[in-house]
């Protein structure tokens, strides 16, 4: 190959481009991000960034060392996987490997009203745009209670935000970890001063140039300075329409090697592939940082290897939320599980051990305050998903 494409400057991106150099590829390598900012690491935008205890040159990832041309602030508009091109908003660029990062974007509401003081946090100039807006005295509703709200309304009270409300229609935070979690994560907020509306939905927003209040569906209102909408994300995939590659609710599917069905070189990676797993009957697409690294190195390993040599996608997935004093950390497949069994349960020391279950079959586990338990399941279920792919 002569010339290798990355289409998305995040996580994945970068580590492909970094392993596509460390495994010997001498040709052109491209890295096409339609922000307009080097790759950054996204954890911390809503806690350490969010804070001020980092500065943002620090979330940047490493990159001057590699022989990478990078297209900053070009997304791509199209994919012709026929004739090898990638179509920009001004020009095409052909390809002989194409490695598809292009990741995900926050959900929006919809029929927002024109009003300010509405925010999302998904990039850095997000991150950036409500550190500037948070002042002590805002009263401030998270829309969403899923790990960003969470995460997010832990770091504004460190940061002296008296009046924080998490608003969610689920009846629990963090609803893939399951009740048991949710429990104990509402309980944690409210301890720290978080009100948490859980099982409420929303009616709209009150205001006239500012937003001064979400109105829930039974009418009340709940005065807001601020609004975070933390809805969750959307693939970007508009892109791809037309192209003839498959997509699954709008996430891009691939095999088990990360390459996309019925075209040539062409591998999917990170937070918009949705990839065959042992544990699921369907494909699963997994959100997580340790997914995006260990996915857009392998699919780069496999981009120059033989069609015999490559390797099946079998990472664990892992997750980790740093919420007040407390290290919430996962390991396993949760979504597929069918029951969840509480291990331990230290409120006194923040600590919780929860297994997750289908049928028989252990799919996961949940810790807080426990690093070494969560290695351990992460080492377990490696173990056993090598097992079964080899029987």
């Amino acid at each position: 190959m002569k010339r290798i494409v990355i289409v998305g400057a995040g996580l994945a991106g970068h580590r492909a481009a970094h392993t596509l150099r460390r495994q010997g590829f001498e040709g052109e390598l491209v890295l096409v991000g339609d922000e307009p900012h080097a790759p950054y690491d996204r954890p911390p935008l809503s806690k350490q960034l969010l804070s001020g205890s980092v500065e943002p040159e620090s979330v940047f990832l490493p990159g001057p060392e590699i022989d990478c041309e990078l297209l900053l602030g070009e997304g791509a508009t199209g994919l012709d996987p026929e004739a090898g091109v990638v179509y920009l908003r001004d020009r095409p660029l052909s390809y002989d490997g194409l490695i598809i990062a292009t990741g995900r974007r926050a959900r929006h509401w919809s029929d927002l009203p024109p009003f300010s003081g509405f925010h999302t946090l998904r990039g850095i100039d997000d991150s950036r745009a409500l550190r500037q807006a948070v002042r002590p005295g805002l009263r401030t509703v998270i829309v969403g209670a899923g790990f960003i709200g969470c995460e997010v309304a832990a770091t504004l009270r460190g940061l002296g935000v008296e009046q924080v409300t998490v608003i969610d229609i689920a009846p629990h935070p963090m609803p893939v970890m399951g009740p048991e979690v949710g429990a104990r994560a509402r309980a944690l907020h409210e301890r720290h001063g978080v009100v948490m509306r859980m099982a409420t939905s929303i009616a709209g927003f009150d205001g006239s140039e500012r937003v001064e209040a979400v109105v829930l569906a039974d009418g009340e209102r709940i005065p807001a300075d601020l609004v975070l909408l933390a809805l969750g994300s959307l693939p970007n995939s508009e892109w791809l329409e037309g192209s003839g590659l498959e997509l699954l609710r709008g996430n891009v599917v691939c095999d088990e090697y990360c390459f996309a069905p019925g075209v040539e070189q062409v591998a999917v990676v990170g937070d918009l592939a949705a990839y065959p797993h042992p544990l699921s009957d369907t494909p699963v697409c997994i959100e997580h940082w340790s997914n995006a690294r260990d996915m857009g190195a392998l699919a780069a390993s496999n981009l120059l290897a033989a069609s015999d040599e490559r390797k099946p996608f079998l990472a664990v997935p892992t997750f980790w939320s740093d919420q007040y004093d407390v290290k919430i950390k996962s390991a396993g497949l949760l979504s597929v599980a069918d029951r969840r069994t509480v291990l331990e349960d230290d409120p006194e020391h923040g600590a919780l051990v929860v297994e997750a279950h289908r049928g028989e079959t252990l799919v996961g586990a949940i810790a807080f305050n426990r690093n070494r338990t969560i290695i351990d399941y992460t080492r377990q279920l490696t173990a056993a998903l090598t097992a079964s792919t080899a029987a």
